[in-house]
C-alpha cells in the first residue's frame, strides 16, 4: 500500500492578502478541492489519499466526498486534550480537539510537521526553555497529541525531520524523536513522513537519493518496519525517484507550481500522482 498525503497549509489565501489561491472562492475552495480530484484517484486502488486542510474547510470538504470515494479528510493537528465522557466537556478555547475533527469529518490528522514543531519550540523559547531541554517537552506534547488522535479514532501522519544543525547527531535527533513521539501509541495505524528540514526551502539543496534512502531504512530499522512517507515533498521532479526507492512507501505533496503563479493546482496534483504511481510499478 502506497500512501499519497496532501498538506495544504494556509493555501486558501488570495495573492490580494500574501496567500496563492487561484483556485476557487473561500466558499468552495474546500469542496472544489475534493471534486476536482476523487473520481480520477480511483485508478489507483493500491494508494491511500489523504487531504489535510486548514480548519474552517473540513466540512465542506468532507461534504463533497462520494459514496465510494477514496479521499480521506484530514486536519493539521490536534490538541494534546480532549473531551471525555464524565470529564472535560469543551473547555478547549481556540484549540481543535480529535474528537471535534472525527466529529467534522476527518479521518485522519498530520501530526509534529516541522511548522508545528517550530512553534512549539518557539513558545519555549519565549519561556526561557531551549535545547535539549525544549526538544523533548516537544516530543512529549506530540506523543500527547498522537495519543489523543488515535482515541478519537483518526490515523496520524506522524512527521520527524532533522535541522542543518543536527545533521551530525541525525541518528539521535530522529532517533528520539520516534522513540518518545510514538510511546504508546498503535503504530499500526501510524505512518512515518520524513521531512529533511535542512533541505527544504528556496536556494537550499535538496535530499539526493542515497540520504532519503539512508534515512528511510533507518526508521524502518527503528521502528520494527512502519510506513515511511517522504514530506521534503513529492513533486514532479522527484516523484519517479522517490518510487524507485524500495524503503519509501508515498510522499507529502504541497505546493505543486514553484515558479510563476505558485500554489497547488489540482491537475498539477495528480499528474505527480501518475508519475510516482507508473514508476511503483515499474
Amino acid at each position: 500500500m502506497k500512501h499519497i498525503y496532501l498538506n495544504l497549509k494556509r493555501f486558501d489565501i488570495s495573492p490580494a492578502n500574501g496567500g496563492v489561491n487561484r483556485l476557487a472562492p473561500m466558499a468552495d475552495w474546500g469542496k472544489t478541492i475534493v471534486e476536482s480530484a476523487q473520481e480520477a484517484l480511483k485508478d489507483y486502488p493500491d494508494a491511500e489519499f489523504v487531504m489535510y486542510f486548514p480548519e474552517a474547510h473540513i466540512l465542506s470538504a468532507a461534504a463533497a466526498r462520494t459514496a465510494g470515494s477514496p479521499l480521506q479528510v484530514g486536519c493539521q493537528g490536534v490538541f494534546r486534550a480532549d473531551t471525555a465522557v464524565g470529564g472535560n466537556f469543551g473547555a478547549f478555547t481556540a484549540n481543535r480537539t480529535a474528537n471535534a475533527m472525527k466529529e467534522a469529518g476527518c479521518q485522519s490528522v498530520l501530526i509534529g510537521h516541522c511548522e508545528e514543531r517550530n512553534d512549539k519550540i518557539g513558545i519555549l523559547a519565549e519561556a526561557g526553555v531551549t535545547g535539549k531541554k525544549a526538544a523533548e517537552a516537544v516530543y512529549r506534547i506530540l506523543n500527547q497529541e498522537i495519543l489523543c488522535a488515535q482515541q478519537a479514532g483518526l490515523n496520524v501522519l506522524y512527521c520527524v525531520g532533522e535541522k542543518s544543525e543536527e545533521q551530525a547527531e541525525w541518528e539521535d535527533v530522529l532517533g528520539a524523536q520516534l522513540d518518545q513521539g510514538l510511546q504508546g501509541a498503535d503504530t499500526s495505524k501510524i505512518v512515518i513522513g520524513y521531512e529533511p528540514i535542512w533541505s527544504i526551502g528556496p536556494g537550499k539543496t535538496p535530499a539526493d537519493k542515497p540520504y532519503i534512502e539512508k534515512i528511510a531504512r533507518f526508521v524502518k530499522a527503528r521502528t520494527g518496519g512502519m510506513d515511511v512517507v517522504y514530506g521534503g515533498g513529492l513533486k514532479q521532479d522527484n516523484a519517479a525517484m522517490l518510487a524507485s526507492i524500495p524503503e519509501i512507501d508515498g510522499g507529502l505533496i504541497a505546493l505543486t507550481r514553484f515558479q510563476g503563479e505558485i500554489g497547488f493546482y489540482p491537475e498539477e496534483y495528480l499528474d505527480i500522482i501518475r508519475i510516482y504511481m507508473l514508476n511503483c510499478a515499474q
